[in-house]
């Protein structure tokens, strides 16, 4: 697979860059900065001389004094390498760091403060449709959008694969958890909350450990960036909405590598949850990658009205709901509309399995295969839908 633009943009100054493994962190740098110096910690000499001294960074710095930008992957491994780039960023402004990693929770785990604010925070997520020169939703739906499966020849095996390392590398060798079979029936518990709102009590009791320690085990999925949650809206509500989040897995192929299925698993339930998350993901990223200050929320209120979706910003107001189906039924609307009845600036967005493009009762009613291609970050989701 070529090189894929990404809508992705790097600031000026200093900046931590994490993002799940596999999601095109370090190739995106190679390819924007060409000339950069680069610090790999996955390099066993590098991480054991560092590990050993972390002073030493200062000689592999100053080795090149034209250079303007260093690189070092995976930051995380070595945290105490934060007080010399932090002296660096003092005594040397023209210079700019660029720390990649998986995670920050060893970071702070290790009491480094994140430099002070002097490096400001970035994420890379796994593809958006808009960013390949060609985007199949069926394969988007079964293989998931991590550019690493994405390259591959034989993404089935990549994707076996990717938790197994990501529960090797992350979990058992930085002892994150002490118990790590019940971690492993956590994560295949927690699978069936994808799209839904998480009840941690029933994962606990499903996987066999007390509440706390799934909960613990929840905020490690969002300490790795594994999963996401997304809140609940609540401004001015003028009924009572639920409060717990609604649970999302990074991306659309890890949910379905991770999920069980037999014979008493419905496909369309399995398929359903598949295609709300690949919505999610691609507005989770929209919402991180654009310069609109939007967030991303569900609707649900105790008296069962809900709605999947909603974007809210300075400059956004939109509703969405994201139904498995090729054909629109009026009755699929009602979330929506209900939400529209307490919040009619909203935009209303019924994204579908259906070809056409339709204005029903208000909705637009969009094909989620175009909607994906068109969504782009900086461009408001009403853009997507003609007016």
């Amino acid at each position: 697979m070529e090189f894929s633009p990404r809508f992705f943009d790097l600031p000026e100054q200093s900046s931590f860059l994490f993002g799940p493994r596999g999601t095109g962190k370090s190739t995106w740098l190679k390819h924007y900065l060409p000339d950069a110096v680069y610090i790999d910690l996955l390099q066993p000499a590098t991480y054991r001389d560092l590990t050993a001294a972390p002073e030493r960074l200062s000689d592999r710095i100053l080795a090149y004094p034209d250079s303007e930008t260093i690189v070092i992957d995976e930051i995380q491994r070595v945290p105490e390498l934060l007080t010399v780039i932090h002296s660096f960023i003092e005594s040397h402004p023209r210079l700019r760091f660029i720390m990649t990693g998986s995670s920050a929770r060893q970071l702070r785990s290790g009491g480094v403060d994140l430099l002070g604010g002097r490096a400001v925070l970035r994420t890379m997520h796994p593809f958006m449709a808009a960013e390949l020169p060609s985007f199949s939703l069926d394969a988007a739906l079964k293989h998931g959008m991590i550019p690493l499966v994405c390259a591959s020849s034989a993404p089935d095996d990549v994707l076996n694969g990717y938790v197994n390392v990501y529960i090797d590398e992350e979990v058992r060798s930085e002892g994150i958890t002490r118990n790590l079979s019940a971690f492993i029936r956590f994560m295949e518990s927690i699978s069936f909350s994808h799209a839904s709102i998480l009840n941690v009590s029933n994962v606990a009791r499903e996987c066999g450990v007390p509440v706390h320690v799934a909960q613990s085990y929840v905020s490690i999925l969002y300490d790795l960036l594994l999963a996401f949650p997304v809140h609940v809206f609540r401004k001015r509500a003028k009924r009572q909405t639920v409060r717990h989040p609604k649970f999302y897995w990074f991306d659309a192929g890890v949910y379905r590598s991770l999920r069980p299925s037999g014979p008493l698993d419905r496909p369309e339930e399995i398929d359903g949850a598949g295609l709300e998350g690949l919505v999610a993901q691609h507005l989770y990223a929209w919402c991180e990658y654009s310069n609109r200050n939007a967030e991303l929320f569900f609707w649900r209120t105790r008296g069962g009205s809900e709605a999947d979706f909603v974007i809210y910003g300075p400059h956004d107001f939109s509703v969405l709901e994201v139904k498995n189906t090729s054909r629109v039924n009026t009755r699929d609307l009602r979330g929506i509309r209900a939400f529209r009845s307490d919040y009619p600036a909203a935009t209303a967005i019924f994204l579908y399995r259906g070809v056409e493009r339709l204005l029903v009762e208000d909705v637009w009613c969009v094909p989620i295969e175009e909607f994906l291609t068109k969504l782009r970050p900086n461009q408001s989701l009403d853009s997507v839908v003609p007016k």
